[in-house]
């Protein structure tokens, strides 16, 4: 029993996709730091934005498992038969209703943004990942990355516009990024997401966009007039980012390195905004 237990425990959580699940509960726990929360309220929003990504990730792969075993995907817990369907749904739910609990623990202002960014997110995973519009979420999802730290404050507040349009700028170079490698499965199931209907370079190339457009919203944002010797120095890092990723587009077939590149890119932004002191309030 106890095995049985450990294993689907184990499948579980390979299908939250931990490794993007615990960037983002970083850049949440960063930009809480960024902010000035308290500890309790950055440990609260840390926890409610991990629970939220699992709910996240567990029910892509539900919604998915049909088509991640029409297509071979063995590297899927669900898809193998690790653990049932039922339970990966049971999962998904709970974690989403301990997100907007913990949430609630924040204010309205943060249960608000969380829920929405959250459906925004389940969203992409119930059809929209199918559509031309399917890096909206990712917009709306990661742009509200910033808001939901500064509504986390005693005194809760709408983080500024080049935050949020960081963050959104970003998502986008998420989602570009992520898909590249199942483009070929994807479209033996009917998806047609944007990435696909771009293409891998073109794709890549807009992610590129994307992340430079981040980096200049996060260098020029908190202090328009003279940015830190400190913020120049993150921005070349994103900078060479970028351009490592713009070259692996160019010379290699799409690979999860694109992707991974994106989130450093993230995780060098939001640290950015903790080491030069500048809060998004």
């Amino acid at each position: 029993m106890n095995r049985t237990w450990a294993r689907v425990a184990g499948a579980l959580w390979a299908s939250t996709h931990p490794g993007p699940t615990l960037v983002v509960t970083g850049l949440s726990f960063t930009l809480g730091i960024a902010v000035g929360l308290e500890p309790w309220r950055l440990a609260v929003l840390a926890l409610a934005v991990f629970a939220g990504q699992v709910s996240v990730g567990i029910s892509n792969d539900a919604i998915d498992v049909a088509r991640d075993r029409a297509v071979g995907r063995t590297d899927k817990p669900l898809a193998r038969g690790d653990a049932s369907v039922r339970s990966a749904w049971v999962a998904a739910g709970a974690a989403a209703g301990v997100a907007l609990l913990l949430s609630a623990l924040l204010g309205v202002g943060m249960l608000l943004a969380h829920a929405l960014a959250l459906a925004s997110a389940w969203a992409y995973n119930a059809g929209l990942k199918a559509t031309v519009w399917s890096v909206v979420p990712f917009l709306v999802s990661f742009g509200l990355l910033p808001p939901l730290a500064t509504l986390s404050a005693p005194s809760p507040a709408m983080a500024p516009l080049w935050a949020s349009a960081a963050g959104a700028a970003l998502g986008a170079a998420v989602h570009l990024t992520n898909v590249l490698p199942d483009l070929a499965d994807d479209a033996r199931t009917g998806i047609r997401g944007l990435p696909h209907r771009l293409g891998a370079r073109v794709s890549a190339a807009v992610a590129v966009v994307a992340i430079m457009t981040g980096a200049v919203a996060v260098l020029v944002g908190p202090d328009p007039g003279a940015p830190s010797a400190v913020a120049w120095v993150f921005f070349v890092a994103v900078a060479a980012v970028a351009a490592a990723a713009l070259v692996l587009a160019l010379v290699r077939p799409p690979s999860r390195a694109l992707f991974r590149l994106a989130m450093l890119a993230a995780l060098l932004l939001a640290t950015q905004l903790v080491l030069t002191s500048a809060r998004i309030t």
